[in-house]
């Protein structure tokens, strides 16, 4: 497994080796594990939930097909070894700014609404990621409600 996430570093991010260890990389990382954490959520990660994923992680880094397939199973790694999502918020806050992590918890948001329902725990897990990157209430809901607008519409 290490040496699948190694092999993502090397072969996509960078042929520098002081520059695969920026930070940019690791935050990411732990974005993306957040959103496959998501997909999850459900006890069922369904093909339009992975979907989702792949589609945000692709937009939001401006990755190639490639690319993004590789940070998916970096999280994915990551994802499976992590106790609790501290160590992934924590470095999101340290990296993003307000107005990335709200586009983060709206990406959470769409995840979360890729099936076309939304379980308590899908909810659960936004509300806590959100608390934990300090986005404000209003922004949380905003986020919601802008997903499900374009949901319906």
């Amino acid at each position: 497994m290490l040496s699948g996430i190694r092999r993502f570093f090397d072969e996509f991010m960078t042929t520098d080796p002081a520059a695969a260890a920026a930070p940019g990389h690791a935050v990411q990382c732990a974005a993306a594990a957040l959103l496959l954490e998501m997909a999850h959520m459900d006890e069922t990660l369904k093909p339009e939930e992975h979907d989702a994923v792949l589609r945000a992680v692709h937009e939001r880094f401006e990755l190639s097909p490639e690319e993004a397939d590789g940070l998916i199973d970096c999280a994915e790694a990551e994802r499976l070894e992590a106790t609790d999502y501290h160590q992934f918020t924590s470095l999101i806050k340290a990296h993003f700014g307000a107005a990335e992590r709200i586009a983060l918890v709206e990406q959470l948001w769409r995840v979360a609404y890729a099936d076309e329902r939304l379980c308590k725990h899908e909810e659960y897990l936004v509300r806590k990621v959100a608390d934990l990157l300090h986005v404000p209430h209003s922004a949380f809901i905003s986020a919601k409600h802008r997903v499900q607008r374009e949901a319906e519409g």
